[in-house]
């Protein structure tokens, strides 16, 4: 069967993490184009308001109470799917937790409860969407991040197991491809975004956790998600500074050691004290119902980066454009200079 992916206003879309920041804003954005959903998080109360929501605004939405970590709560959301609406077309595997604090002062327990969820998560996922997606096609999208590439210190577990999300994307792509099964297996890359991420991590530090700059918009990912649930995308960094990072720690690695090293504990840290520790979603649904974190400092709404990976023909015609432009205005400029000066000078009059 050739891949063919269909348009968004006429799939099932399965959304785990839908209840907080980039799944939560990536529902809402589906819904509004037609979509059909099926919810997943661990949160049952705020998967009965966000499913209320869609429904209520003439948009249909399905939830299912669910630990990414456990196998047979993810069997449930398929099942959940086949019951109402006969199956689903894309998959998004976007649950996730960190956890803020050095690898030494991390506890075992905790560091694999995180791959519990991260890694065990995005398995479980993948392996259920790929049983029913193998013989009517469709798209498996998980959510690694820049720190899939590039590892930075304080969140060694979450980087840990975003290298992990990302190997086994990568192999799992290859072997679909090798078997000629339709399926479109997409890893999204982004960088910081502004979510109640850090409200959600578990925290060591003796203060509150921030996300480092640059930090993008969670509809930044919603609209890249969305994108790739109907054109087959290999990956796809959201927000220009994670390609940055990336690239950083591919072509330099030493060097950009040591600038994480003077820039990445301090740029992860607050000036608050840190509050209740056991306050946090690694075990238990936590958090506020939300879109955005309340990030500080300049959140950028768009990625120009983003953009010109998603539509290179686009950015290309735009770069060939502005490149006709200066051509013909430098060679309009070298006329002018050749030109006697009166003239020169009456021109510029007019």
């Amino acid at each position: 069967m050739k891949l063919k992916l269909r348009p968004i206003d006429t799939q099932v879309i399965v959304i785990t993490g839908a209840t907080s920041g980039i799944g939560l804003v990536t529902a809402r954005k589906a819904a509004a184009k037609r979509a059909r959903l099926v919810l997943a998080s661990r949160n049952e109360g705020a998967l009965k308001f966000l499913a209320e929501e869609v429904n209520a605004a003439g948009g249909e939405a399905v939830h299912a109470v669910s630990d990414v970590g456990n196998e047979e709560d993810v069997r449930k959301i398929a099942a959940t799917a086949r019951q109402r609406f006969g199956g689903f077309d894309t998959w998004v595997n976007n649950a996730g937790v960190s956890i803020y604090g050095n690898l030494t002062d991390v506890s075992l327990a905790d560091h694999r409860r995180l791959f519990e969820t991260n890694y065990w998560g995005v398995v479980h996922g993948s392996l259920v969407a790929v049983e029913h997606l193998r013989l009517r096609g469709g798209a498996l999208i998980n959510i690694g991040s820049a720190l899939s590439d590039r590892a930075i210190p304080v969140q060694g577990a979450y980087c840990a197991s975003k290298h992990a999300v990302k190997g086994f994307t990568d192999a799992l792509r290859m072997e679909l491809e090798h078997e000629e099964i339709p399926i479109s297996v997409t890893l999204i890359k982004p960088a910081a975004i502004d979510t109640p991420y850090k409200d959600h991590a578990k925290n060591y530090l003796p203060v509150e956790p921030q996300n480092p700059p640059p930090v993008y918009a969670p509809e930044v990912v919603a609209e890249a998600i969305l994108y790739c649930a109907e054109n087959p995308e290999r990956d796809v960094f959201v927000g220009g500074g994670g390609k940055g990072i990336s690239a950083a720690g591919h072509y330099a690695p030493q060097i950009t050691d040591k600038v994480m090293e003077l820039t990445m504990f301090d740029l992860q840290e607050s000036d608050r004290p840190a509050t209740n520790r056991q306050e946090n979603a690694l075990y238990q649904p936590s958090g506020p119902y939300a879109e955005r974190g309340g990030y500080k400092g300049h959140v950028a709404e768009s990625s120009l980066y983003t953009k010109a990976s998603l539509h290179p023909l686009i950015a290309g015609g735009l770069l060939l454009a502005g490149a006709g432009l200066a051509y013909v205005a430098l060679r309009g400029s070298g006329r002018n200079e050749n030109q006697d000066p009166n003239q020169r000078l009456t021109q510029r009059t007019i």
